[in-house]
């Protein structure tokens, strides 16, 4: 729970999408997010998280896959333009729940599959705090119940975030919280891609 509570590019993916297209989108991508942990749990389980984490090879792409999709999320926020509606009003944020579910699911998906830490976490879950010879059947309770938790912790921020009252003050302030987030995922990129130099 601990994991995934903490910050990082889920955590600032689903904050901006509750605050941009409101709860339904925001327990979509949610729903990705989780779903993309099952791509980390099915190699820890193979027993090539050790192959992936130790290989300096390996690693350099995954951290240059992830500072790159990340490095694009924050590029398309800081290049965010207001809404306007049919009347050339402006708008901040889209309509509650506009876009395909499919969009959200997908955007949580490779945002947490492209995730370069998530092979070092589950390293050393799967191979120090869990024995390689617990039975598969256990491993997937395991791996299942972590994405039970990750799908529970967006899902209630979510819940949060879209609160009539708390949403309204961030209306306010528009595409500049759109900008804001750009920012965290362009500094979230470039750290990752500076650390595939190391």
């Amino acid at each position: 729970m601990l994991a995934a509570a903490s910050p990082g590019p889920d955590f600032v993916l689903v904050v901006k999408q509750s605050l941009r297209h409101g709860r339904k989108a925001t327990i979509w991508t949610s729903m990705g997010i989780s779903l993309g942990l099952s791509i980390h749990i099915i190699y820890s389980v193979a027993g090539l998280a050790a192959v992936v984490s130790h290989s300096a090879q390996w690693m350099f792409w995954i951290k240059f896959a992830g500072g790159s999709y990340l490095l694009y999320l924050g590029i398309f926020g800081l290049l965010a333009k207001p809404a306007k509606d049919g009347n050339g009003v402006t708008k901040e944020f889209a309509p509650a729940g506009s876009g395909s579910g499919k969009r959200y699911v997908m955007a949580g998906f490779i945002c947490n599959a492209l995730n370069p830490k998530a092979p070092v976490y589950f390293l050393s879950l799967f191979t120090v705090i869990l024995s390689p010879d617990l039975p598969l059947a256990v491993l997937t309770v395991y791996g299942g119940w972590i994405m039970l938790l990750q799908l529970f912790w967006f899902s209630c921020l979510a819940w949060l975030l879209t609160k009539p009252a708390i949403r309204q003050r961030f209306l306010s302030a528009g595409y500049w919280i759109e900008k804001i987030f750009g920012v965290a995922m362009v500094v979230l990129g470039i750290k990752i891609l500076k650390s595939t130099s190391e």
